[in-house]
């Protein structure tokens, strides 16, 4: 018994030194690779890759972990990226990037601003850009890579540093997934990442417990009806005005069959009908996005788009052979709640090391993130995302004084302020990666 408690007294000194030894060293260390982590996030700025088209970025990505020391797999659904390193027995922490880019021109007049084009999945010329922030991610990520190389005596434990294509379309995760990851590679017991946020001065970090980000779900109604002449339009069945009555009509569906406390929405976004002036069409498409954090809510709000649609199509005479038709892409994209108990954890770290005035609570937004799947396969698993601030704090103070317009992500504007941010990304990733790892309490708890 006595051997025991001097042991256990020699491995929670051994902690605490190390913590003091990270601690003083970590922020040097940062400031010696950030150079090249420099010139990594210009590269990867100026030759950004759609969704599903990653193939020089994944390469670059496998080449920096490659060097570093980990055992790399590419091509994992598509262009997925996992470098694994085993640093003894312990936990299994899957760290994720995403590293794809947006269809879209960048207009930030930055000296390094993309000026790459391409051709679109669905075949058109595209200028594109990383518009969305995720060269940062990418660029936090090899330097955490390489943080937990240079600490590696500090932690025990598995380590999963997993580069995901496609997260824009929604895509890469369930590729992934599909692909055998956590079947290729030990499940893990963790999984964390980041993601840059536009409203938050660099070097703050933001996070949640609970709902993060919303499901998604993208929908087509295609409302049919009886084509006619403009001029005798009591000889058909008008698909746009039944289509007009149904956008009215879903505008219901939030305030009066969703409950007041459940966030959700309905949005068309784009409607197709008709070719000129005076033919009424015989089909009209939509295109919906409906977004929440609950799958009773996600199904109702589906449910009721179909009922809608289809009793206004009654109502206005179309044969039971024309009612209207759907189509929702798949995979959806599911909501993104953050582990309590993890997130606890990671702001307990954050406060410590990068200081409580710089870690602020944020509110749940409508947007959505596939990172909520590296969770929900066959044993759930705590996650957790949390927010790096990414805009120049002069900026944001002017523009909050003056009443300017911040640009948030996919904005063409929207030009991060490279140092801090990616500084701060890496010292807050790798002190809670190596916390997870070397945290004896919470690993006895994960493998009750």
């Amino acid at each position: 018994m006595k051997l025991i408690k001097n042991t256990l007294f020699l491995l929670m000194m051994s902690l605490f030194l190390t913590d003091m030894i990270v601690a003083q060293t970590v922020d040097s260390f940062i400031d010696k690779i950030y150079p090249e982590l420099d010139g990594l996030y210009k590269h990867l700025h100026q030759n950004p890759e759609l969704s599903l088209q990653e193939k020089e970025t994944s390469a670059r990505i496998a080449k920096e972990l490659r060097a570093l020391g980990y055992e790399v797999t590419e091509n994992i659904g598509g262009y997925g990226v996992v470098g694994m390193f085993k640093n003894g027995p312990g936990p299994v922490l899957l760290i994720r990037s995403d590293m794809d880019a947006l269809p879209m021109e960048e207009k930030t007049g930055l000296p390094y601003a993309s000026v790459k084009k391409g051709i679109s999945n669905d075949g058109k010329d595209t200028f594109i850009t990383h518009s969305c922030g995720h060269d940062i991610h990418m660029t936090v990520f090899v330097g955490t890579a390489k943080m937990m190389m240079e600490y590696k005596n500090s932690w025990r434990g598995t380590l999963l540093m997993v580069g995901q294509p496609a997260e824009e379309n929604g895509m890469g995760a369930w590729n992934m997934m599909n692909d055998g990851l956590y079947k290729r590679f030990p499940h893990p017991d963790y999984a964390i990442a980041l993601h840059d946020d536009p409203f938050l001065p660099a070097g703050m970090l933001g996070y949640k417990e609970g709902a993060l980000m919303a499901g998604v779900d993208m929908m087509n109604v295609t409302v049919n009806g009886v084509g006619a002449h403009g001029a005798a339009p009591h000889t058909g069945i008008d698909p746009i005005v039944l289509s007009a009555q149904m956008i009215q009509a879903y505008q219901t569906i939030v305030s009066r069959r969703i409950a007041p406390m459940e966030p959700a929405v309905v949005t068309v976004g784009s409607i197709h009908g008709g070719s000129v002036h005076n033919i009424i069409p015989d089909q009209v498409v939509m295109q919906l996005t409906l977004r929440s954090y609950s799958m009773d809510v996600r199904e109702e709000m589906i449910s009721s788009v179909k009922r809608i649609s289809e009793n206004l199509a009654i109502a206005a005479g179309v044969p039971e052979n024309k009612m209207p038709t759907y189509w929702i892409r798949e995979p959806h994209t599911p909501a993104l709640l953050n582990d309590s108990k993890l997130t606890r954890q990671m702001v307990e770290v954050f406060k410590k090391n990068i200081g409580e005035d710089k870690v602020v609570e944020v509110k749940a937004q409508m947007i959505g993130e596939d990172f909520s799947r590296f969770g929900m396969q066959e044993r759930n698993i705590p996650i957790t995302m949390f927010y790096l601030g990414a805009s120049d704090p002069e900026f944001l103070k002017e523009a909050k004084e003056k009443g300017l317009e911040i640009p948030g992500l996919h904005s063409p504007f929207f030009a991060p302020l490279p140092e801090p941010t990616i500084k701060t990304g890496i010292k807050a990733m790798s002190l809670f990666a190596m916390d997870i790892l070397k945290n004896q309490d919470v690993m006895m708890d994960q493998k009750k």
